[in-house]
């Protein structure tokens, strides 16, 4: 099947977006450049080349099966991915404002690149990726560089680099994030101590409900298979999660 038109894609769930959204998407990239031409003209229109790299994150399907539905060659698609991508990622949030509150979680992306990946508590090598989002839009506003799968979280959260982007922001987290300065729930940190007061279990109660929307978040952006099972190295596997990040933010905003 060969596809001229990214309009007879955009309304299936092959980049996730409604046809507005998609435009908006479009639109975005054509001011970062996406047009720019070096060397030989692109085949494909722009809509065409952001479609491609959306359905390839969307469906996982490797660029040899993606590229017959866009007619054009296996090189070609790797040529529009690489061209693409960085240009849709995300940028890191610079200053929070002051009623900001983010929420920070790693998840574990398989990926053979053993440079970047360990063998982890999922028993496959993968990456640790920490992602953090708004409290209150639930938008990504940052994703860190990925580390072995095997880091555990509080180094990761310094190592990746998503510290910085927390900073001036109360941030809450998981109890694997101690010594960090983060928000943690309470724990029983006194020998022979039983169980928590009513006041740290209800504390407790309050910061599951809010710590979960990292949850849904990282959720919905595994929506995009090729962060179940990715075939990508290190650099491309950083540039599909910040490339994700923008496409479940636009999502999300409608």
């Amino acid at each position: 099947m060969n596809l001229s038109s990214a309009s007879k894609l955009v309304d299936e769930p092959f980049s996730g977006l409604s046809e507005s959204q998609f435009a908006r998407l479009v639109a975005w990239v054509r001011r970062r450049g996406g047009d720019v031409q070096r060397g030989r003209p692109w085949r494909l229109p722009l809509e065409d080349r952001v479609l491609l790299v959306a359905t390839y994150w969307r469906t996982n399907l490797t660029l040899r099966q993606v590229a017959p539905l866009f007619g054009v060659s296996k090189s070609a698609a790797d040529g529009i991915l690489d061209h693409l991508a960085p240009l849709l990622a995300i940028s890191p949030a610079r200053r929070p404002r002051k009623d900001t509150v983010y929420i920070v979680d790693g998840t574990l992306v398989p990926t053979p690149d053993r440079s970047v990946a360990a063998s982890s508590k999922n028993y496959r090598y993968s990456t640790n990726l920490q992602v953090v989002i708004d409290a209150n839009s639930r938008l990504v506003v940052a994703i860190g560089m990925p580390l072995p799968g095997s880091r555990n979280d509080c180094r990761a959260f310094t190592e990746s680099g998503v510290d910085r982007v927390c900073r001036g922001a109360p941030t809450l987290a998981d109890g694997g994030y101690q010594g960090t300065g983060l928000l943690i729930p309470h724990r029983k940190r006194r020998r022979g101590q039983t169980h928590l007061s009513a006041q740290q279990e209800a504390d407790n109660a309050v910061h599951r409900r809010a710590r979960a929307r990292v949850e849904h978040a990282l959720s919905r952006l595994k929506n995009w298979k090729v962060l179940r099972d990715c075939r990508l190295t290190g650099h491309r596997v950083h540039q599909a999660m910040l490339g994700i990040a923008r496409l479940h933010n636009l999502a999300l905003t409608g």
